[in-house]
């Protein structure tokens, strides 16, 4: 019989499992699990009211500004125009301060005062002719006396007309003026929230998207905020996976990474997050391997255009972008 020494042995033991460990390195490591997730838009109304009618289905693709629904808004639509009547009377009030009397008042003092200026000149026409009569002893100085008054009067008449037609044609008092302009000023401020109201009761799409879904139908009353349409945008939908603790260090933000699904084409997608806290099981479960593995959630973000073939919820298979699908 031949003996070997002993220490031959584990030499010889140690080729096969050296040979299964590098097989086992070549083997492709599986992708990291995720599914797909949506941000949805709902949109609702800040008032309250009856539902008149939705524009709007399920499944539909719409584009931004389109109509969505609108609420009953006969009182937002009067008090609009009752805001708008007041604004014009407040508007109305200030020009009118502006301006001086109307041209048919100032004829009007104009002419009392060519009157008043005829008297005047009238009476002192009749205290000459009395001072003549007193220096040629026809009458007494008493007349004289009669003719001045009645002179002064007639001049003091004319010039309180003179004031009377320059106030005329003067604009109402500073203040007055400010006081009416402010009030036209909060007058418009009303309409303008009275039009935000109204204008509240239709809502329109604040982007593309696909509508997800529509909560009321017409005839139904909408309590304020509640929505009536949740939207998906594309720009929305992102790739939420979960990353093994040990692969954290090689993963960032910006990064590129491959998302796969059945039935869709790889497609591209950059790290918008990762998560601060580690998780012990993934909140949605594709893989049995994933169990009981400490792992933090990431998301990536696809462009818009692939987004679209994405469904909230579906499973994706998700490896960093130039790594021939092996995770690192």
């Amino acid at each position: 019989m031949l003996n070997h020494p002993l220490p031959h042995w584990p030499l010889l033991l140690s080729v096969p499992v050296l040979v299964l460990l590098g097989a086992c390195s070549d083997k492709t490591p599986a992708a990291w699990s995720g599914y797909a997730e949506g941000d949805y838009v709902y949109v609702a109304a800040p008032l309250a009211g009856r539902l008149d009618r939705v524009a709007v289905k399920a499944g539909q693709n719409i584009t931004r500004g389109a109509p969505l629904f609108a609420l009953e808004a006969e009182s937002e639509n009067a008090a609009r125009d009752e805001a708008a009547a007041r604004l014009a009377s407040a508007q109305a009030q200030a020009t009118n301060l502006d301006k001086g009397k109307r041209t048919e008042e100032i004829a009007v003092s104009e002419a009392q005062l060519a009157q008043a200026q005829a008297n005047a000149t009238l009476a002192r026409h009749e205290m000459e002719r009395q001072q003549q009569l007193v220096a040629q002893g026809f009458v007494s100085k008493a007349h004289i006396d009669d003719a001045t008054l009645a002179v002064t009067q007639t001049q003091a008449r004319v010039q309180e007309l003179q004031a009377a037609l320059r106030v005329a044609r003067l604009p109402a008092r500073t203040d007055e003026r400010a006081a009416t302009q402010a009030s036209a000023q909060a007058a418009s401020e009303v309409l303008r929230q009275s039009e935000w109201r109204s204008g509240q009761k239709q809502q329109t799409a604040p982007a593309d998207a696909l509508v997800a879904d529509v909560f009321f139908q017409p005839g139904e009353f909408v309590p304020a905020g509640q929505p009536v349409v949740s939207l998906l945008p594309p720009q929305n939908i992102k790739a939420r996976f979960f990353v093994p603790e040990s692969a954290l260090a090689s993963i960032h933000a910006g990064q590129a990474v491959t998302l796969s699904c059945d039935g869709c084409p790889p497609m591209t997608a950059h790290i918008s997050r990762i998560a601060t806290q580690p998780e012990y099981t993934p909140p949605v479960i594709y893989s049995n391997a994933q169990r009981a593995k400490l792992v933090f959630m990431a998301e990536a973000q696809p462009a818009p255009q692939d987004a679209a073939h994405l469904k909230p919820g579906q499973p994706l298979d998700v490896r960093p972008a130039g790594k021939d699908d092996k995770t690192p």
